[in-house]
């Protein structure tokens, strides 16, 4: 008996049932932990106490929010309690507990961004809690900001107490139904959520609130977004690992809400606030937020022709197949690839006066790195090479990332000290400024994080495309594994690897390359995060059959070899270049990775 056939009564589900003696079994479930979940609700409901306490009285001494925004911060802050509450009355034990864990994961995030108006609140843009009207240096809290901080901190007090029971759901539920396709899209969701916190909350034409990204804003501010980011998309992927379809539904809708309690407030503000417009990170949060939560009310399992479901929150509905599938990976990935040769092509840097623009480099390896990404991405929609092809674009997508952080990393090195135009924001000065000087984005900036987008978008397709293979595939006696013979070349491709990203691929006079044990910056993520995937695809080989390990690992070859290409492409520009060490471990890792990649295809083994 599978989990999508078990019957209400069937006491191994470990979930309530609608139409069942839920009550009883809250009592009586051994995996349901009432007094924990009763501790945890009551968590939870005194910190949207708490934060509504704290949306209703000044965070700042002498401060005022840009506009009415209590009873919207009020809602924000009770509807998870309530959420929580009824899940508990109805006897929902795994739901109550994936709503607070949910909750939990994002108040560390939410707790930072609330002290960054204890750091510094003047650089705070939160509208909904205060805006300046003049000039103010370090401004005190205010009474506001502590009810705030303690409703985080009950919040998280709450997880604790709801992990031991999402753990007993999950051991009651047993394993996981690998056809329950619905989690797959809350992972696309967590990362378009993610990647929406990374951006500006809002336009500002205001002088006392300048508009910035989570990379520009201020310290404690931006820990706050990343961590935000990062937690997002992992807890979402947590409650789709979950056994418990209660527990998952409750995460997917604990993280929304806890995304739409970040989202909603500047969407608020662009709209109501003068000067102020609504800008598209906070757009794609709320609407993250939104789906996530909504998700919560899908059927996780697929059933078959002549099984019953039980225990869903509504009725069916059926995830898009493999041919759709299919389509977005190779469609995302080919507006990537567009994406990411726009911006190569575009400016990248503009002048703010008569003052000669340089040319940025690393826009070449940008364009190959679009090649790259594009022509695997053709192939994705040839039924017969689709697998494999997929398989190449869940790697060189890492492409546009390392190319991309080198690009926005040489743009931000010459806009960082731009001056800024007072008359821009609406103040008027006494005495006219001279003309401005400096450099600022160009639309190649624009399109190049836009690249990153999509590019991490086509690659989470491509893993959801894998597992819909694999549940599709008809060869279910098919347990053929790579063998083992195959890891040998692999761990010396991986040890290549490493050394490759870790030393410079060209030297030149003057010319100091990015890298990861030393002169770390912005360039210096795009290192980290390639070989990061490279490495994941390495870890991945052993486990594969040996199609997808060969694609794997041929994808791995390529963005290897995208990197020992910056000889060419990049230090060409640069006078009296020469090749360095990293140029040659990169096409040796790159060699021993194709010979892996053969391997893999050529020995396989039957699984134990």
């Amino acid at each position: 008996m599978t989990s999508r056939s078990r019957h209400p009564g069937d006491e191994s589900t470990g979930q309530a049932v609608p139409g069942t003696a839920s009550a009883e079994l809250l009592r009586s479930e051994p995996g349901a932990r009432p007094r924990a979940l009763l501790l945890s609700a009551g968590l939870v409901s005194a910190g949207a106490v708490a934060l509504a306490a704290g949306a209703l009285m000044p965070v700042v001494r002498g401060g005022s929010p840009g506009f009415t925004a209590a009873p919207l911060l009020v809602v924000l802050a009770l509807a998870p309690a309530a959420a929580v509450l009824c899940a508990l009355v109805s006897g929902r034990s795994g739901l109550t507990a994936g709503l607070v864990l949910g909750l939990t994961a994002l108040a560390p995030g939410r707790l930072l961004l609330d002290l960054q108006l204890l750091a510094d609140g003047s650089l705070a843009a939160r509208p909904e809690l205060f805006l300046a009207d003049r000039l103010l240096a370090m401004p005190q809290a205010g009474p506001g900001l502590w009810p705030l901080v303690a409703g985080h901190l009950l919040t998280l007090a709450a997880g604790a107490f709801a992990a031991g029971a999402a753990r007993d759901e999950a051991e009651l539920a047993g394993e996981l139904d690998g056809r329950r396709r619905w989690r797959l899209l809350g992972p696309v969701l967590g990362v378009a959520g993610g990647v929406g916190l990374l951006l500006a909350p809002f336009g500002s034409g205001n002088a006392y609130l300048l508009a910035k990204n989570a990379f520009e804003g201020p310290t404690v501010a931006m820990a706050g977004y990343l961590l935000l980011a990062a937690l997002l998309p992992l807890t979402v992927l947590v409650a789709v690992s979950s056994p418990s379809a209660g527990v998952g539904k409750g995460g997917f809708a604990g993280a929304g809400l806890a995304a739409l309690a970040v989202g909603v407030p500047p969407v608020a503000a662009g709209l109501v606030v003068d000067r102020l417009s609504v800008a598209p990170g906070s757009v794609v949060v709320t609407i993250a937020g939104l789906a996530l939560v909504g998700l919560a009310f899908t059927r996780f399992d697929v059933a078959e022709a002549d099984e019953a479901v039980t225990g869903d929150l509504a009725g069916e509905a059926r995830l898009p197949g493999l041919f759709w599938w299919r389509l977005a990976t190779g469609g995302l990935a080919l507006l990537a690839a567009g994406a990411a040769a726009a911006g190569a092509l575009a400016p990248v840097l503009k002048a703010n006066g008569p003052t000669p623009v340089p040319e940025t480099p690393a826009r070449w390896l940008l364009l190959g790195a679009a090649v790259v990404l594009a022509v695997p991405a053709l192939f994705v929609f040839v039924p017969r090479l689709s697998a494999f092809a997929r398989g190449v674009v869940a790697a060189t997508w890492a492409g546009v990332v390392l190319a991309g952080a080198a690009v926005l990393s040489a743009a931000l090195s010459v806009t960082e000290d731009k001056a800024v135009d007072p008359a821009l924001f609406g103040v008027d000065l006494p005495v006219p400024l001279p003309d401005k000087v400096g450099y600022s984005a160009g639309a190649g900036v624009t399109w190049t994080f836009i690249a990153l987008v999509l590019a991490a978008l086509a690659a989470l397709a491509a893993v959801i495309t894998g597992v819909v293979e694999r549940d599709d595939s008809d060869e279910e006696t098919d347990e053929t594994r790579v063998s083992g013979a195959v890891l040998t070349p692999v761990v010396a491709a991986a040890v290549l690897a490493i050394a490759a990203f870790g030393t410079p691929v060209f030297g030149a006079p003057g010319y100091t390359a990015p890298g990861l044990w030393s002169n770390f910056g912005a360039a210096s993520w795009g290192l980290l995060g390639a070989l990061a995937v490279v490495l994941g695809l390495y870890a991945l080989v052993p486990r594969s059959r040996p199609v997808a390990a060969a694609s794997a690992l041929a994808g791995a070859a390529l963005v290897l070899g995208l990197r020992a290409a910056e000889l060419p492409l990049v230090g060409s520009e640069y006078e009296g270049s020469s090749a360095g060490v990293g140029f040659w471990l990169a096409l040796g890792g790159a060699g021993v990775t194709l010979v892996a990649a053969g391997m893999a295809v050529v020995g396989s083994r039957r699984a134990g």
